[in-house]
């Protein structure tokens, strides 16, 4: 669910957070910043678990908000301990700002869902190889632990 209206920009994720919606997530996004928009929360207080393409999506967004001309945020709020311990395990923390507060973030005005179009084998392929290779990016040490991941996907993207 977004609220695309709001500043910052809110993402309310519900449910688990998983390779299967993160194209969709990371498409709106980007239409949000070729709009100028800079300043992004995410809530979770409803996700009840993410995978590591999900994460990598994060740091992606992290690592683009970071090189624009205009400095952005990217701020996840009401993150669970099981969520916040994945984030901090990647690294992720070192990119992106962690609000551990209780606060509410503005995720209850969101009210539009995103809808996912559906994707071919060889482009869910590519996201899931640059979600990884963001991983890597955010934190060196990151490497070891998907490197089969990078290797199985590079060599499925190469096949076409």
């Amino acid at each position: 669910m977004v609220d695309a209206y709001s500043d910052p920009v809110v993402v309310r994720i519900e449910g688990r957070a998983s390779f299967l919606n993160s194209a969709c997530l990371r498409d709106f996004v980007a239409q949000m910043m070729k709009a100028g928009k800079t300043r992004f929360a995410i809530d979770f207080l409803r996700c009840t678990s993410m995978d590591s393409t999900f994460l990598g999506v994060l740091a992606g967004f992290a690592l683009e908000l970071r090189k624009g001309s205009q400095k952005g945020s990217l701020v996840l709020v009401r993150m669970g301990q099981r969520n916040l311990e994945l984030v901090r395990n990647l690294g992720l923390h070192k990119l992106l700002t962690v609000d551990i507060s209780e606060a509410g973030s503005g995720g209850d005005s969101c009210n539009t869902p995103l809808v996912c179009g559906d994707r071919g084998e060889l482009e869910n392929a590519r996201l899931v190889l640059e979600a990884h290779e963001n991983l890597v990016v955010a934190d060196e040490t990151n490497r070891g632990k998907f490197q089969d991941v990078l290797v199985f996907m590079k060599n499925r993207v190469e096949q076409g």
